[in-house]
């Protein structure tokens, strides 16, 4: 069990230069943009633009803050991404822009190079505890809440507003939130 705190999260410039992502994590551990296996990060998006492209990755974008955007992948009809939708998954190597709904958004971002791994991005909001069966060979738990407590493998910790836990194999979670939460379930799979 890993504990990530936000201070801890490193900025960095996006691919495309026309912003700043927060990388939450990256595995292998330093790799880059060009050679990671995984990458959960999140971003500020402040302008309507277009998504930099990532060869042989799959990614999935979940908006975190702010109206929404709505985002055109491949060329489809537009798919309208609030705090209140669903995480959406898409090809990283496809045409993808977005347009923003009504002024900024921060969105979390999870990628995984499709050869390698694969994963799922779940929204859970809870006012109770709820216990959390993981079965990935990674799962990443991102609070968006101010007070998130949580037990697992007998560790009690209490995670704020972008902290994050990382478990590696099956794990047994304990939520609990001090009033309404609203976290984030990542499952990361090796392919091989």
């Amino acid at each position: 069990m890993r504990l990530l705190l936000a201070t801890m999260h490193r900025r960095m410039p996006w691919k495309n230069g026309g912003g700043e992502t927060t990388e939450i994590i990256v595995s292998p551990k330093h790799a880059g943009l060009e050679d990671f296996d995984w990458r959960i990060s999140m971003a500020k998006v402040g302008t309507d633009g277009p998504f930099s492209a990532f060869a042989g990755i799959d990614r999935t974008l979940s908006v975190i803050e702010g109206e929404g955007i709505a985002l055109s992948v491949a060329g489809e009809p537009e798919i309208v991404l609030t705090t209140q939708s669903q995480p959406f998954g898409f090809p990283g190597d496809v045409a993808a822009s977005a347009r923003l709904i009504a002024g900024s958004i921060t969105d979390l971002n999870v990628m995984t190079r499709r050869t390698a791994w694969c994963h799922e991005t779940k929204r859970l909001r809870l006012s109770e505890r709820q216990a959390l069966r993981c079965a990935a060979d990674v799962t990443l738990i991102l609070s968006r809440s101010r007070d998130l407590g949580l037990v697992a493998e007998a560790q009690h910790c209490k995670l704020g507003i972008d902290d994050a836990l990382v478990l590696e194999g099956p794990a047994y979670l304990e939520l609990a939130p001090e009033g309404e939460a609203t976290l984030f379930v990542v499952e990361l799979e090796r392919v091989v």
